[in-house]
């Protein structure tokens, strides 16, 4: 489903975790900042999921979330292009949460690879807990509220999109079709004109007798295209085009990113988790001392040892902000032992220090005026709101809590 402007719509959210390293920089914002360009964005602060696994620290959650959008703000994320928003500021996902767990088999959520992955990983917590197990469902209310085209996600969380699709499935199938389904189905195709209409019943004949894909996209483009119908017939003609009943929640697909590149100042991946990052807006004079302390090829113990750029940490950081011309003179100079780890290591802490500057520069106006990301967000969560509870009225009327 499309947005009502027209375009695609994707949603992704991040846990109140705090200051953000350089690794969601490169990673998670960048794309965010470009998907903002494209595409209607929804982004939101999960402060809901980070309780299924932190409810015992409530006292960190308050200066984590403004910490982190600070560090998006600072990042180039626009909420003039984007909606932000905070998840619990938007109670409808609760709602939908518990609708759509009366009809989650149980046997789907402990089947969600992550639940026994995160119980090893937090053995130290005690994760016996409904919000844990039902976290992939809440997971699901949050992208299907507001009808998201498309998740943004790494591969291992492609499993948590297809639950959310066979939730999405399974909701449509029980709730999606009336005694009088194909006859409003008939009317709503009518508003359509007689000429289009008329072309709209040849692609879905064509889709379901010949299982021709390219006249189905037609039908659905033409459906996107029309100005004469509303959201809901819209719904419903598109879950007739496949012969089954309206699509109340569509389904998302996952969009796979690229996993971040960056690497921690230990060669491992950048991770709080690793104690090896650099913050996006940290003290230079700590990412200086850092920096310049990394370690480096154990091979090279003097000056006059030759090195092999290919097995040293800082290299790695090289390929993310040392243009390719100068890395080749970088690698020529290491491996023939011309010059020593800290003249690699010189252009490398620079290269990161003005990205930092920028940061810093970008987040100062919402450091220095606290109340300015307050309004931003509550702007954010009163959109964020209108389209959930437009989403809730449907799904209100589909499972039969509308009482006149």
């Amino acid at each position: 489903m499309k947005s009502q402007e027209g375009k695609a719509r994707v949603l992704s959210g991040m846990r109140p975790t705090g200051r953000l390293h350089l690794g969601h920089y490169h990673g998670v914002l960048h794309n965010w900042v470009a998907l903002q360009e494209k595409v209607d964005c929804f982004f939101f602060v999960a402060d809901w999921h980070a309780l299924t696994t932190h409810y015992d620290e409530p006292e960190v959650m308050n200066a984590n979330i403004w910490e982190m959008l600070i560090d998006w703000l600072a990042a180039g994320v626009d909420p003039d292009k984007a909606t932000l928003f905070i998840q619990s500021r938007v109670p409808e996902h609760a709602e939908l949460h518990l609708l759509l767990s009366m009809v989650t088999p149980l046997g789907w959520l402990l089947r969600v690879p992550s639940f026994k992955d995160q119980q090893q990983q937090l053995g130290n917590r005690d994760l016996a807990t409904y919000g844990f197990l039902g976290y992939p469902l809440l997971q699901g209310a949050d992208i299907l509220m507001y009808r998201a085209t498309g998740v943004p996600v790494g591969e291992d969380q492609v499993p948590h999109v297809e639950l959310t699709r066979e939730i999405a499935r399974r909701f449509n199938h029980i709730f999606g079709r009336d005694s009088a389904f194909e006859e409003k189905a008939q009317a709503a195709a009518a508003k359509l004109g007689k000429k289009v209409a008329r072309s709209f019943g040849e692609l879905r004949q064509s889709w379901l007798q010949n299982g021709n894909a390219e006249a189905k996209e037609q039908a659905i483009t033409m459906l996107a295209a029309s100005a004469n119908i509303g959201a809901e017939d819209r719904a419903r003609l598109a879950g007739y085009l496949d012969g089954g009943g309206r699509v109340i929640l569509p389904e998302p697909e996952a969009l796979l990113t690229e996993a971040s590149k960056m690497p921690g100042l230990d060669g491992q991946k950048m991770s709080k988790s690793y104690n090896n990052t650099i913050d996006m807006r940290d003290d230079a004079e700590r990412v200086s001392t850092q920096l310049m302390t990394m370690p480096t090829d154990p091979a090279r113990q003097r000056l006059s040892n030759p090195g092999e750029p290919d097995i040293c940490p800082v290299w790695e950081l090289h390929q993310v902000y040392t243009v390719e011309e100068q890395r080749i003179e970088l690698a020529r100079g290491c491996r023939s032992a011309g010059i020593g780890c800290v003249d690699c290591k010189r252009p490398l802490l620079d290269a990161i220090l003005r990205e930092q500057m920028l940061l810093k520069e970008r987040a100062r106006p919402f450091e220095e005026d606290p109340a300015l990301v307050r309004r931003i967000m509550e702007e954010g969560c009163e959109r964020a709101r209108v389209v959930a509870e437009e989403t809730m009225r449907e799904v209100r009327a589909a499972v039969g809590t509308v009482y006149q």
